[in-house]
């Protein structure tokens, strides 16, 4: 009894075959019997062998339950069919085949804590990785208008004022004149802030201390970036 090589494409076909009025390897529910078949194949069965890759699929939801399923677990050449005899893992092997993943977990301590080793590292590297991206840093354009007292106001003097604030996270952008009426003219200045370090609040404190230039500050436009 047997099903070939259940690693090779002729013993999934095999599987395939013997499924096709199965819906487990013996009986009518999941059993050790499975689980032993389930262990011998590599992974998912083709699309094709859609009998053998619906049972598949279905031995390993009961991941979690395999050592609770009924029935002995037996050698692979005491299933399947009668005519077919089992090699599974007796020709030649790569390392692949020599490092035969447990496609339920293995139940050895060893590798139980080697898994539990990598899974360790993976989760670090990533926190690594996470703890170097820079973090976003939130930031506004803002358009100001800056009015003077009079039309004899040196314009050309206020901006110089405006500009010469300086702190972490202000840049000042654009700017050009306005007239306003009765000529006089009002100066419109685009600056960049970042939101924490920078508000409105401050940037008119400290525009309005020019006291002999200006007369007000507004804020004419406001937009997150």
């Amino acid at each position: 009894m047997g099903f070939g090589d259940l690693k090779s494409p002729a013993g999934l076909q095999v599987l395939n075959d013997y499924l096709a009025d199965k819906s487990y390897i013996e009986g009518y529910v999941p059993s050790q019997a499975d689980v032993a078949v389930f262990e011998a194949v590599s992974g998912p069965p083709p699309a094709d062998l859609y009998h053998a890759l619906r049972w598949y699929n279905h031995i390993k939801s009961y991941e979690k339950e395999k050592a609770s399923l009924p029935g002995v677990k037996k050698a692979l050449g005491k299933y399947g069919p009668a005519n077919v005899e089992d090699t599974t893992g007796s020709g030649a092997t790569d390392s692949k085949d020599d490092d035969d993943i447990d496609l339920f977990g293995s139940d050895d301590e060893e590798e139980s804590e080697e898994a539990k080793r990598l899974r360790e590292e993976r989760l670090a590297q990533y926190e690594s990785k996470k703890a170097k991206k820079p973090a976003l840093v939130a930031k506004s354009s803002i358009l100001l208008d800056v009015k003077p007292w009079d039309d004899e106001t040196d314009m050309a003097k206020l901006e110089e004022c405006v500009r010469s604030i300086q702190a972490d996270g202000l840049v000042w952008g654009s700017s050009k004149l306005v007239p306003v009426g009765y000529g006089i003219k009002k100066l419109q200045i685009q600056c960049v802030v970042e939101d924490d370090k920078v508000g409105t609040d401050m940037l008119e404190e400290r525009i309005t201390a020019f006291e002999d230039c200006v007369q007000s500050m507004d804020v004419a436009a406001f937009n997150k970036i």
